[in-house]
């Protein structure tokens, strides 16, 4: 695991904030959404867990700064904190951005539009999520931070396996 790495949460919140703003003026920025749904994979396939979620991640990095202050500050509900909960959540989340893309007949607008609809969608019910409860609550349930914990336990259940 790598432990060195300076965290960019201070800042990286200027990218998600970037990216719905090029997307806004040209909707083709909005195929750029295939990062913030790749980054956190390609790390953790690498075998760096959720190092994304912890050092780099722009959405956690805005919720965590910007709703601080409106936060209720209430914990999420036990259920919403299950394995079960996160994995129907990331279910739901790829069945929507499938159907999307198989949408989109291979128009380079349409995905793009399908990216920044997706991105937009979740980064509402992140914020909606931090205002009711605590600041960085998306986090908890986050798809992606959920994928890579997947990725991770696969990854380590062959070697607890050789033991």
């Amino acid at each position: 695991m790598i432990t060195n790495i300076k965290s960019h949460m201070k800042w990286s919140w200027i990218i998600i904030i970037t990216f719905f703003i090029l997307s806004t003026l040209d909707i083709r920025f909005g195929i750029l959404g295939i990062l913030c749904m790749t980054t956190p994979l390609i790390h953790a396939l690498r075998g760096h867990g959720k190092i994304h979620c912890i050092k780099y991640c722009p959405r956690g990095s805005f919720l965590g700064r910007f709703l601080k202050r409106v936060s209720l500050n209430r914990s999420l509900p036990k259920f919403a904190k299950t394995k079960l909960f996160k994995n129907i959540l990331l279910m739901v989340m790829v069945s929507i951005l499938s159907y999307a893309l198989y949408h989109t007949q291979g128009s380079l607008l349409k995905l793009s539009h399908a990216f920044y609809r997706f991105m937009g969608i979740s980064f509402i019910v992140g914020i909606i999520l931090g205002i009711i409860f605590s600041p960085r609550s998306w986090c908890v349930v986050c798809p992606m931070g959920h994928a890579t914990t997947l990725i991770k336990d696969i990854q380590i259940a062959p070697l607890s396996k050789q033991k």
